[in-house]
């Protein structure tokens, strides 16, 4: 089953980021892009500045197999990213969007743990008893989220950019009280 924190819990985090410190404008950015758009930490690492199409209010994500995507950027997402861009990015040659605190200041490396550091670091400010303390656990929240609002597992699956209905079909077992809604009842049970 997969592990998703509460829409209330996800919240709390990305409301705990200190929006007067150049990391806490990272930090909000980061956590809005798993929560509203459900990008996996390697596709937060991958963004680079020329990925925000401001114009048409886009970001071009790169996923699993370098496939990639034009996703819709939603406002509070990019109100988020332009704010760390004019008031807590540092001054660097290095194209990637979100760049590391500590010198040397770069962007953050591929198979890093920078995103689930945010992370758990967001949970631990919120006060939150999250199910785990991974980045994943907010596309995870996404998915549950949209079946509860009567999405259906292929518009879930396109939301979360999965190539196979497969990877989608995990969700169906969290909605517990749709699944019940199908049972039979057991003959002689009481009602």
């Amino acid at each position: 089953m997969p592990k998703a924190i509460s829409a209330e819990h996800a919240q709390r985090a990305i409301d705990s980021c200190d929006l007067t410190t150049a990391i806490g404008l990272r930090d909000r950015a980061v956590l809005l892009l798993l929560a509203r758009l459900g990008l996996r930490a390697h596709e937060v690492i991958a963004l680079q500045l020329q990925d925000c199409d401001w114009d048409r209010g886009h970001l071009v994500v790169r996923g699993k197999g370098r496939r990639e995507c034009i996703l819709p950027m939603p406002v509070d997402v990019g109100e988020a990213i332009a704010a760390y861009l004019e008031h807590g990015r540092p001054t660097c040659e290095d194209r990637h969007l979100f760049l590391r605190s500590m010198a040397p200041i770069r962007g953050f490396m591929q198979g890093s743990y920078a995103i689930g550091s945010i992370v758990r670091y967001a949970l631990q400010r919120a006060k939150v008893d999250a199910p785990h303390s991974g980045s994943h656990q907010f596309r995870h929240a996404l998915a549950v989220r949209m079946l509860q609002g009567g999405a259906s597992l292929p518009e879930i699956g396109e939301v979360l950019r999965h190539r196979s209905p497969q990877s989608t079909s995990v969700y169906a077992r969290v909605d517990i009280d749709a699944l019940r809604s199908l049972a039979v009842a057991w003959p002689g049970a009481a009602q």
